[in-house]
């Protein structure tokens, strides 16, 4: 609504393939960012990290946060399928379900640089 007719008073030259082309990556990217949001809430919900917390990463809660992410994207496109003038694609499924892999691995890749020696479990044993 509002980003078309920015781009077109931004580029006035610009091809109206060009616009829907930029909106349509626009309105991906967008999509991309929502779900690494969401994916990182709900680390957070299952991990309920703490201050300092000294527990190593555990992938078990990352690939559990990754799979309600991805239910939650397909169950999205699943309600398109009944909404007029809306289209439902495997693809938006993957590229929702990237957006929340990649803030997963942010978060791993955080952990491996700010907290060294916190992203494996000990081997005390």
């Amino acid at each position: 609504m509002l980003f078309e007719p920015l781009i077109r008073w931004l580029f006035p030259h610009i091809s109206p393939v060009t616009v829907q082309q930029i909106h349509h990556a626009f309105r991906k990217t967008c999509h991309l960012t929502e779900y690494a949001i969401l994916a990182w809430l709900f680390w957070r919900a299952i991990r309920k990290p703490v201050k300092n917390d000294p527990r190593p990463w555990n992938w078990t809660e990352a690939g559990l946060a990754l799979a309600i992410v991805f239910a939650y994207a397909a169950s999205d496109e699943l309600h398109q399928v009944f909404v007029p003038n809306r289209t439902a694609l495997a693809s938006d499924v993957l590229i929702d379900t990237s957006g929340g892999a990649i803030a997963l691995l942010l978060l791993w890749l955080h952990r491996i640089i700010f907290k060294p020696g916190c992203h494996e479990p000990s081997r005390s044993e």
